[in-house]
C-alpha cells in the first residue's frame, strides 16, 4: 500500500487529525503496511497570508502520499491534491491518526468527490451565519 499523508500537530500515531489541512501543524507520512513513518512540518504554510491549502499540497505530493486523511479540504487545495494524483479522505477530526489509518486501511471511510470546505483568507465574515440577521422578510420590530 502506498504511502498516507495525515494531518496533525505532533510526530505520533496517537496525535488527533488536525482538521485544519492547509493551517496543519504538519503531516504524518505513513507507511499503512508497517506503520512506520516520518513528520513533515508545515510551517511554511501555517505563515502564509494565502494559499496555505495549495502549499501543504504540494508538500504532500512531494512527499510521496498518494492519500491524504484530514478535516477539512478547500476548493484549492483539493483541485491541487486531485491534480497530482492523491485521493482524499475528510472529515476525520475526530480521531488519532492510528484510528484513522486503520479505518483507511479497512476500507471504513469514503474518499472525497469534492471539496467540505469553503474558500476563505483567514477567516470567515461576521454575522454570515444561517440567520436573516433581523433584516428583512421577518415581521420583527427592526424594519
Amino acid at each position: 500500500m502506498s504511502k498516507i499523508a495525515i494531518s496533525c500537530d505532533e510526530p505520533s500515531l496517537d496525535a488527533q487529525v488536525d482538521p485544519r489541512f492547509g493551517r496543519a501543524a504538519g503531516f504524518l507520512i505513513v507507511d499503512p503496511d508497517t506503520m512506520t513513518f516520518t513528520y513533515q512540518e508545515n510551517g511554511q504554510a501555517q505563515a502564509m497570508a494565502r494559499g496555505a491549502g495549495i502549499q501543504a499540497a504540494e508538500t504532500i505530493i512531494r512527499a510521496g502520499a498518494r492519500a491524504v486523511l484530514t478535516g477539512y479540504v478547500g476548493p484549492k487545495a483539493f483541485q491541487a491534491l486531485s491534480a497530482g494524483g492523491v485521493q482524499i479522505v475528510q472529515d476525520l477530526a475526530n480521531l488519532t491518526v492510528r484510528q484513522a489509518v486503520e479505518r483507511y486501511k479497512a476500507g471504513d471511510i469514503a474518499l472525497a468527490q469534492e471539496p467540505n470546505s469553503q474558500a476563505h483568507g483567514g477567516g470567515g465574515r461576521p454575522g454570515a451565519g444561517m440567520g436573516g440577521g433581523g433584516r428583512g422578510g421577518g415581521g420583527g420590530r427592526w424594519r
